[in-house]
């Protein structure tokens, strides 16, 4: 990906939000950022989007996308749609899009160029259903890393780790100084995404693309699938008594020493920001667990549901743009720790950990994300086994690689 000069881009981006659409209107726009980082990145949209003389009203849902998500779904197809909705890149709004309800952007995007801007190409493509374009991609939200509490380790008297087997063996010493050495939150998701980062750096990316592009059954039963498991029992062994349920409180603990280090997406950078700590400094990041640095694109982007009042569609439009902006890719992006879609923007401001994640992407160094290789159905199957496999001690690493490889044969 090419990072080239910002100067012209933003002339162009403040020009665009200068211009007040001859009718303005309110729109409701649904999503569930919610802890303190996401809050401040999502400040950053409303902003822009008021500049054009709409108003953004926001619609926040409190808990995971998987709380969200249903309701969501709920409004639009019972005839209550909102403006405009956020959902990851990847199928959750397949069969909202196959019913007809979403609104097709191709000619905005045709418009805009949007084949041209965003990088890399599989984030248009997840918006992209029989050839029609769907959806605005926001940001690339990479699960691989691993973020670690440089005062944890100090008090623990052992270094800052640098790869996943070094963080392993320090836990015994995190736990003789009262520190949970793995933090990890009673969500599901928490838990599945955890074993998808241990999968792409124990196993490899390759074995990672069979058994979810692929859908092979018999690589996930196999010997590379075990060591993950593996890797995944030591992982429930370490975050024994985590004792909390949001992936942002699993976070704080990272934040406040009182946990090693946390498995989680680099939107945890957005909790860092906001509680004045600096990357290398007061937290290590390691991607791809400091084993394999690939990085998953992820993320979010924004759909449309069809309405039928003429001026909030005609604010869409607007709302589409001005997401897309690169005055507010650089804002909102800064915010949330995650990377812009487009290539032309130049992220100067970007701290230590963002610029490991932007130089990844440029060296290419990427995975599609399971949202965008699996079902919601198969995901939920994979968030239920993985739930009661942290949960549960007296689940093997052997039994619960059977039940994996038994999702895996039917995946969709």
């Amino acid at each position: 990906m090419r990072y080239g000069s910002l100067r012209a881009a933003l002339a162009v981006g403040a020009a665009l939000l200068a211009i007040a659409p001859a009718s303005a209107t309110d729109l409701e726009v649904t999503h569930w950022w919610t802890s303190g980082g996401e809050a401040a990145a999502v400040a950053e949209l409303a902003k822009a989007f008021d500049a054009t003389g709409n108003h953004w009203i926001d619609g926040a849902i409190a808990g995971s996308g998987g709380t969200a998500r249903p309701i969501m779904i709920s409004r639009i197809t019972g005839g209550d749609p909102m403006g405009a909705t956020q959902f990851n890149h990847g199928r959750q709004a397949e069969e909202l899009v196959q019913a007809g309800l979403m609104r097709d952007l191709t000619d905005l995007a045709n418009k805009e160029k949007w084949t041209e801007i965003i990088r890399p190409k599989s984030l248009l493509d997840s918006c992209t259903i029989d050839g029609k374009i769907y959806c605005a991609p926001v940001n690339i939200h990479s699960w691989q890393w691993l973020w670690l509490s440089n005062a944890a380790f100090e008090k623990a008297g052992v270094p800052v780790p640098k790869n996943w087997d070094e963080f392993v063996a320090a836990a015994p010493a995190l736990e003789k100084a009262g520190i949970v050495p793995l933090a990890v939150g009673g969500q599901p998701w928490q838990a599945t995404g955890a074993f998808d980062v241990l999968m792409v750096a124990i196993a490899d990316k390759d074995v990672f693309m069979k058994v979810f592009g692929d859908k092979d059954e018999e690589v996930a039963a196999g010997p590379e699938m075990a060591k993950v498991f593996k890797a995944a029992d030591d992982a429930r062994r370490m975050s024994k008594g985590t004792n909390v349920q949001d992936w942002n409180q699993a976070t704080n603990m990272v934040i406040t020493g009182k946990a090693g280090g946390q498995i989680m997406g680099d939107w945890a950078q957005g909790e860092f920001q906001v509680a004045g700590q600096v990357a290398g400094k007061d937290y290590t990041c390691l991607p791809g667990l400091g084993v394999n640095e690939i990085i998953s694109t992820g993320g979010d982007a924004f759909y449309f549901p069809r309405l039928k009042d003429e001026e909030k569609s005609k604010a869409q439009e607007v709302l589409a743009s001005t997401l897309l902006n690169p005055t507010t890719q650089v804002a909102f992006n800064l915010k949330k720790g995650s990377l812009p879609v487009r290539g032309d923007v130049d992220l100067n401001a970007a701290n230590d950990c963002m610029k490991k994640g932007l130089d990844i992407l440029a060296k290419g160094n990427v995975i599609a994300s399971t949202d965008q290789l699996l079902s919601q159905d198969s995901q939920k199957q994979k968030e239920d086994l993985f739930s009661e496999f942290f949960a549960n001690p007296n689940l093997t690493p052997e039994e619960a690689q059977k039940r994996f490889a038994q999702i895996i044969s039917s995946a969709d």
